[in-house]
Parts: C-alpha cells; structure tokens; sequence
C-alpha cells in the first residue's frame, strides 16, 4: 500500500473510532476529563485513570487486561473461576498498570496482590482505592469481594519477591510481553513465585514475531502451558492478536512441550457453561494482525460498540507509527 492509501486508511480508521460513544483520541489526550476508562466488569462499573501522555507504558489500559477480565466473567458460574473455588485464593499480578486484571480477580473473591515498578505506583494505588472504595459501598457487608493490594516488583529481585512470600495460588499478567530483554526477568520472577500448584494467567497483543517466538520457547521449556482458544472467551472482548495463556510447571516426567489447546479435564469445568461448540483452532500460535473487517461486515453507518472502538483506534494508531511519509 502507497503512502496516500495508508493515510487515508489512517483516517478512516480515525473516523469510525471517533464517531462511537467511546471516543477514542479524546481518551487519549491526558485532561481532567478525558484520561478515564469507564469498564463494566462482573456486574461492577469500574473506572480507571489513565495517563497515556507518561513515558511508562504502564499508564495505559491496554486491551488485554479487558479481554481477560471478560474471559473470567465468562467463566465464572461454574468451575475453576467460580467464586466459590477462588475465594481466599492469593493471586499475585504483575506488571498491573492502572490494575485492570486485578480486580476481575478480586471480584471473585480472590487476594490480590497488584505490583508493578515505583514509578507506575501512584496511579495503580489511585484506582484501587478507587474501585475498591465503590465496590464497598455498592455492596456494604458483602463478603463476595476479596481484597487488593499494592506492592512494588521489579521483575527478578529477589528482595522484592521474597518479601511477597511465594508462592501463589494464581499469577497473572497482561501485556508483560512487549520487549524480548524483558522476557528473562519475566520468567524468573514467574519461577520463583510458583509453586507445585500454582496456576498462570497471562494476556498479551502480539506486536513481534521474534518476541512472540523467543517467549514461547522459553514457556514450553519451563511450563506446560495451554493456549485458550477463542470459543472460551466473551463473544464481543476477543480478537485474533490478543492470546491468553494458562500455565503450571513443568514436571519432570511431562512428555510433551508443545503449547497446546485448553482440552484437559481441568478446562472441560471452563465450558461447562459456554454453548456447547467444542471447536478450537487448530493451530492455537497462529496470531493474525490486527483487519479493518474482522468477520467482513461493513461498519460504515453503524454504531460501534466501545470495544470495536478502541480496536480500530489500536489499528490507527499502529499504521500512523509505521508509516513513513516521502
């Protein structure tokens, strides 16, 4: 595609965001007014503040952390993330950000622990104290909503990790995957926080091929891990470049390192309460980039919902980096 037809992409893209209710680029700007994300999550409406104009991608809800919030209200009537299997559960976060993911776990019950590095601090323990205080006035003497903490953590330092006192019960994360120095750190901390029982939650966006690559040779030399495939997660918050993982350690006699479908017994409890389709992916890694017309439809005219808002303003924005104009 020629530089006129990429702007003029660009700009299409641009419009159809900006003519939703969820006004992307106005999200984008860092004002009093506009650096809020309003997030429907288990029956809760949540709000997190935002600073995308910082220098710490940390600042930023990023679109993972809605699917997988989404994923778990999806599956939580009947099975592993039923609030009667999840509460007390200690569940640690990584790279937590403004600390979406957290609550979807603390919804259900679980103790949270969301960490993230001092600089992105502040903002995360804002929205907390935030929710959580909205939580419990909406629900006083409701005992459905666990609780949530801040701490920080600096991926692979073992003063930081042994003060949180590993391991968990559930580690998650989104959008931890971003830059292949990071990947090491990462795995460490992911290893030193688990345990023999130790279940591991991650979303991520796929932005590189090579990063994508190197973190799953990493995982499936340490973890059996299982990719989950699109049938199990919410109908609307889901798109070919956002994956979500589960993970345990691998134990010494595993005969299989491969990343594979969600088909154990274990993930049979996840679509007890789906519509009964068991069709999955074949091919489970297969990440495809972000398309202006996912399923073909013709968006011209129509009202897009929030979430198609912010993918579409994700694709803009994504081509208004890469394009070079001459």
């Amino acid at each position: 595609m020629d530089n006129l037809g990429q702007l003029t992409l660009i700009r299409g893209l641009l419009a159809i965001a900006s003519g939703a209710d969820f006004q992307m680029e106005a999200d984008r700007l860092n004002s009093p007014h506009t650096s809020a994300v309003i997030f429907e999550a288990l029956g809760h409406q949540l709000q997190f503040s935002q600073d995308p104009n910082s220098k710490h991608l940390g600042t930023t809800v990023w679109d993972a952390s809605m699917v997988l919030v989404k994923f778990l209200e999806k599956n939580c009537r009947k099975g592993r993330f039923s609030p009667s299997k999840l509460k007390g559960k200690r569940v640690i976060e990584l790279g937590a950000g403004c600390g979406v993911a957290g609550f979807g776990m603390a919804l259900l019950g679980c103790d949270v622990i969301s960490t993230d590095q001092t600089e992105v601090l502040p903002l995360l323990m804002r929205n907390v104290d935030r929710n959580t205080s909205r939580i419990l006035q909406m629900n006083p003497g409701s005992d459905s909503f666990g609780s949530i903490e801040v701490a920080e953590l600096n991926w692979g330092d073992k003063d930081h990790i042994r003060a949180l006192c590993p391991p968990f019960d559930y580690i998650i994360g989104t959008d931890v995957v971003y830059a292949e120095h990071l990947l090491e750190p990462l795995l460490q901390t992911l290893l030193s926080l688990s345990g023999s029982k130790t279940t591991i939650l991650l979303g991520y966006e796929l932005r590189s091929t090579n990063v994508h690559d190197r973190m799953l040779d990493l995982w499936k030399s340490n973890f059996e891990a299982k990719s989950v495939p699109r049938s199990k997660m919410h109908s609307e918050y889901q798109h070919p470049s956002i994956q979500l993982f589960m993970m345990r350690l691998k134990h010494s006699d595993s005969k299989s390192s491969e990343i594979e479908e969600v088909k154990s017994e274990e993930t049979k409890e996840i679509s007890e309460e789906n519509d009964g389709s068991d069709s999955v992916d074949n091919e489970v890694c297969d990440c495809k980039h972000d398309g202006i017309e996912e399923k073909g439809e013709n968006v011209e005219g129509q009202k897009l919902s929030e979430w198609k808002a912010r993918r579409y303003g994700a694709m803009a924005a994504r081509l208004l980096r890469d394009v070079k104009i001459t």
